[in-house]
């Protein structure tokens, strides 16, 4: 299994823990524009770097330039954000997920860029899962089926959203809160702040795209 972690140049304290990955063998790191450095500054090596770097000192690009071979800059007038640029390179590893942090917190128009873009590649790229992630909070979309939640203390509290249009037949099994054959709205917050019991809890549904939210206490 690979798994490419994609860090963009968000706010710092917004970050996602790097330590469970840099345990992991087959983990790749991507730095998106300041990302880069924030990678560096964690004792991580980028695999990879891209973006149009302008949000980098003249020293601190010296530096990221130095720490990897892979390296792809951007002009500033460009029709992909940075962030876009480094879930693109992400792809080419075929990994089977696919994890973004930095993009949380700060500019709201960049977090609803970054949500947009993980929308567009799940629906394409249904074999990879994708997720945001920061300091508190995970974030991916779940096409219709059935999903196994592996519970974690992390992410205690577990939250469900209609994106775009209602999500049809949605039965929730060993969580707190259990439904059969119900829907989730658009608009409503009646999925939010369950809990799973036990190891594992599920969700299936047949149609609709579901916006998962898993969140500490």
């Amino acid at each position: 299994m690979t798994v490419v972690v994609v860090c963009a140049g968000g706010p710092k304290e917004e970050l996602c823990s790097f330590h469970p990955f840099k345990e992991q063998s087959d983990v790749l790191f991507i730095g998106a524009d300041r990302g880069a450095l924030y990678l560096i500054e964690q004792g991580i090596t980028p695999h990879a770097i891209v973006g149009d770097f302008d949000s980098l000192s003249k020293e601190e690009y010296e530096l990221v330039m130095a720490h990897t071979n892979d390296r792809q800059r951007f002009q500033e007038e460009k029709d992909e954000t940075d962030t876009d640029l480094a879930l693109l390179k992400a792809l080419t590893y075929t990994p089977l997920e696919i994890v973004l942090t930095g993009v949380t917190g700060g500019r709201l128009d960049h977090y609803e860029a970054a949500v947009r873009s993980i929308y567009r590649l799940q629906k394409e790229h249904p074999q990879i899962v994708l997720k945001i992630i920061n300091h508190a909070n995970m974030l991916q979309f779940l096409m219709p089926g059935t999903h196994n939640i592996e519970a974690n203390e992390q992410y205690r509290y577990l939250s469900f959203f209609a994106h775009e249009e209602p999500i049809k037949d949605v039965t929730l099994r060993q969580v707190k809160y259990e439904t059969t054959n119900e829907e989730i709205s658009l608009g409503t917050s009646r999925f939010t702040s369950n809990e799973i019991i036990g190891n594992s809890g599920s969700i299936s549904f047949t149609q609709g795209i579901c916006l998962m939210i898993r969140s500490i206490d």
